[in-house]
């Protein structure tokens, strides 16, 4: 694609191609595991599945596109993309994550990967800078900006920049879940790698469970291809198709989530029931000029403190009836999540108090639905708690 036109246009038409043996404009699923060859080792580009596979092949080109890379992996799930890149690490090396990080991303570095030898340092990049941690170990610099689920804004660029002073250099990753690439570009802010949960707004209709990786670097995506194809981590055909066509509707989508988030946010402000709300495009968030600099929008993604204790968040978490209760996010369906019982409930009790994931904490995945029906759902169910 014309790296000179419009995000929506490279989300309808990059990667997608006319099938040529009929024309077709839609891509193909092709569920196939391997592939007839003219003689040994002479093929039309694919082999075998797990290597590559024509609809990933057009899924990657994309998702490249969509974030301004060069190449793209489409992994099983957004985990999967994760323990890729740490598959670049040897026993001995660290990582520095922000702390407020998705809890299975916590639970891989904690659980997984310590018993490795790769020792996680978890801190708040908003007010500590990884030199604090960093020594001749540091090998990762695991940013998720908005994060999961306080929506702390972290300094992409000063970070970047930082890392780029550094010897040896780490890579900073950059997971681009909550923003999407509708607003928010990490490699133009010197990321080395972008990751998302293509389950999520990618994929935007809650019936894929996949991930993805993004680099500019040539050596970097063949390091990570020769991981991904050792160990199997790859999208399948269908699911690829899927996150495909959800891609083509992306900034639609993302337009209105913002728009309803927005509406929500300012509701929930002035909500009696509502302690405090945390959202990326209110004046009142800790990092709302951070945000405004490096977002070009701020996304669908709402946190809030209700007023008491578990039992007034269970009560309103059992009174909702537009909002759906369950895990995840991203998808066309307004969500409603309590953290430390559901999405974070891997990490451990003291660090989420630590944190500020408390009992009364609530994530809200704004929908595309009727603004109006959703602020109602959401008055209705706080007066009832």
């Amino acid at each position: 694609m014309d790296g000179r036109q419009h995000f929506e246009t490279i989300a309808v038409h990059a990667g997608v191609h006319p099938d040529p043996s009929n024309g077709a404009i839609m891509t193909p699923i092709f569920a196939t595991s391997t592939y007839v060859q003219k003689s040994p080792g002479h093929h039309q580009g694919y082999d075998y599945s797990r290597t590559n596979n024509p609809t990933r092949t057009a899924l990657e080109e994309s998702l490249a596109a969509l974030e301004g890379g060069k190449h793209a992996l489409a992994t099983s799930s957004g985990c999967t993309a994760t323990d890729i890149i740490m598959h670049l690490l040897d026993s001995g090396d660290e990582v520095i994550s922000c702390d407020d990080v998705y809890g299975g991303t916590s639970r891989l570095f904690r659980t997984i990967w310590s018993r490795l030898g790769v020792k996680t340092h978890f801190i708040d990049m908003c007010s500590i800078s990884p030199a604090a941690v960093t020594n001749a170990k540091t090998r990762v610099i695991w940013i998720e900006t908005p994060t999961n689920p306080l929506l702390k804004v972290i300094d992409i660029g000063k970070i970047c920049s930082w890392a780029q002073t550094q010897s040896p250099r780490p890579l900073v990753v950059v997971d681009n879940t909550f923003a999407s690439p509708y607003f928010q570009k990490p490699l133009a802010l010197g990321a080395d790698i972008v990751l998302h949960s293509t389950t999520k707004y990618l994929n935007g209709h809650s019936d894929v469970v996949g991930g993805a990786l993004v680099v500019n670097d040539d050596e970097l995506r063949k390091r990570l291809h020769h991981v991904q194809n050792s160990m199997g981590g790859i999208a399948g055909p269908f699911d690829s198709w899927l996150v495909l066509r959800g891609i083509k509707t992306l900034a639609l989508r993302m337009q209105r989530h913002e728009q309803n988030a927005t509406a929500i946010a300012r509701f929930l402000e002035k909500h009696p029931k509502v302690e405090r709300v945390l959202y990326p495009g209110l004046s009142s968030h800790p990092q709302y000029a951070v945000a405004k600099q490096q977002m070009s929008g701020f996304g669908g993604m709402v946190t809030f403190f209700m007023k008491g204790d578990m039992g007034n968040a269970r009560k309103f978490l059992e009174s909702i009836k537009v909002f759906s209760l369950a895990e995840s996010l991203g998808g066309v369906e307004s969500l409603v999540d309590h953290p430390a019982i559901m999405t974070h409930a891997s990490i451990p009790p003291e660090t989420r108090a630590k944190l500020g994931i408390s009992d009364s904490l609530v994530r809200l995945s704004v929908g595309i639905e009727n603004a109006e029906d959703l602020m109602g759902d959401l008055d209705q169910a706080l007066r009832a708690s």
